[in-house]
């Protein structure tokens, strides 16, 4: 392996009350700000909402999709440009806020305001087609399609509608009619289709909605995901060394946890499904940088009996420093570039596993050893840790 750093000899538990006043700032401002403060961004995986993923025929900015959907009240929706050209979106929208009648269930509310937001990002031109009566071929699903074709294509209307909605899934617009022959559709049903249908402004390449009662019950099997992977390295851990590894891979797990959902909240950043897989990655990266670092601790305990605990532990991180600095550098390099560069929608997931990799490596070295050590004075003073 490449050294980095030939014998080094930093005092890194001689700053340990430093780090855990600063991890211990961070984590209680953090509660504060998730407490009584702005809390923690839910997206709709545990809030209930509507999610679309749209392409427009014509380039469209973000601000002009906002500036259509605020006369809606829906305004506060999370916009994301999926890729370059300003014509694939994607609209996260949790709230409804709407004149009149309000739906009797919430579920049912959801699924509204995505035809709003449809109806709402749609050129008045096709408002003006659908008042003659005639069918998006850009909205329609396969069903009404079918039903569409039938009178003068009854036998062949399942087919046919099946080939059209399959271009569109490929191409995720259809832009004109001269498209449906290289399918292979006969002239006499391209007349057909333009007698009875157009091409919309846009078209809705996926549309989700994720109820409020199935929110709650994410989020619930979220926290209890954290949980049972936090018990299952205690667990693990308690039996591969000693209860004091344990306890302390664990109170180490949970400090990076709570300094992320710290960050979280003060960055003001969506927490859904995708982030709570980054964290526990990010669990499972800082335990194995722990479990490495007490592993050497084990091994000095037994070489250099006569030291105290304190320096033994200070000469096992030192021993592990290149490893660490290596293993957690190129990682942090090649993290770096896919939130810099991997675009909006892998941004958040990105920058989850941004800071757990500077969190993770901060505390296998701060946090995790000061902890054992601890353990070590308060309850077993008089006996030799192995």
């Amino acid at each position: 392996m490449i050294i980095l750093f030939k014998q080094p000899k930093i005092k890194f538990l001689k700053y340990k009350y430093f780090a855990f006043t600063l991890s211990g700032i961070i984590i209680l401002a953090g509660l504060l700000n998730m407490t009584i403060g702005k809390g923690l961004k839910f997206g709709i995986d545990f809030t209930g909402g509507t999610f679309l993923r749209l392409k427009f025929r014509d380039p469209i900015t973000t601000d002009e999709i906002r500036a259509r959907l605020t006369p809606e009240g829906l305004g506060n929706s999370i916009i994301q440009e999926i890729e370059k050209g300003q014509r694939e979106y994607q609209i996260r929208t949790a709230g409804l806020i709407r004149r009149g009648e309000q739906p009797t269930e919430e579920i049912e509310a959801h699924v509204i305001i995505g035809n709003m937001v449809v109806e709402a990002l749609r050129k008045p031109e096709d408002s003006l087609q659908v008042e003659k009566g005639l069918k998006d071929l850009n909205i329609i699903d396969h069903k009404e399609l079918a039903n569409l074709l039938s009178p003068a294509f009854s036998d062949e209307a399942q087919e046919l509608a099946k080939k059209i909605i399959d271009l569109r899934d490929e191409k995720g617009i259809i832009e004109s009619f001269d498209e449906l022959r290289n399918i292979g559709l006969k002239e006499e049903t391209i007349s057909y289709l333009q007698e009875k249908s157009f091409l919309g402004s846009l078209s809705v390449l996926s549309r989700e909605t994720v109820g409020p009662q199935a929110g709650k019950e994410l989020r619930k099997k979220a926290i209890l995901a954290t949980a049972w992977a936090l018990i299952g390295m205690l667990i693990y851990i308690a039996l591969r060394f000693k209860l004091a590894y344990g306890v302390s891979g664990v109170l180490t797990l949970a400090h990076d946890v709570l300094v992320t959902l710290s960050i979280y909240s003060f960055t003001n950043r969506e927490i859904n499904l995708p982030i709570i897989a980054a964290i526990l990655t990010l669990v499972g990266y800082s335990i194995n940088d722990t479990i490495v670092v007490f592993d050497r601790v084990r091994e000095n305990l037994k070489i250099l009996r006569k030291l105290p605990l304190e320096e033994i532990m200070n000469v096992s991180i030192n021993q592990n420093l290149s490893r660490t600095v290596l293993t957690s550098g190129t990682t942090f390099i090649a993290l770096l570039f896919l939130f810099l560069f991997g675009g909006k929608v892998i941004n958040d997931f990105a920058f989850t596993l941004l800071i757990g990799i500077v969190i993770g490596t901060y505390s296998s070295i701060y946090q995790s050893c000061p902890i054992v050590l601890y353990w070590q004075k308060i309850f077993q003073p008089k006996r030799k840790l192995k």
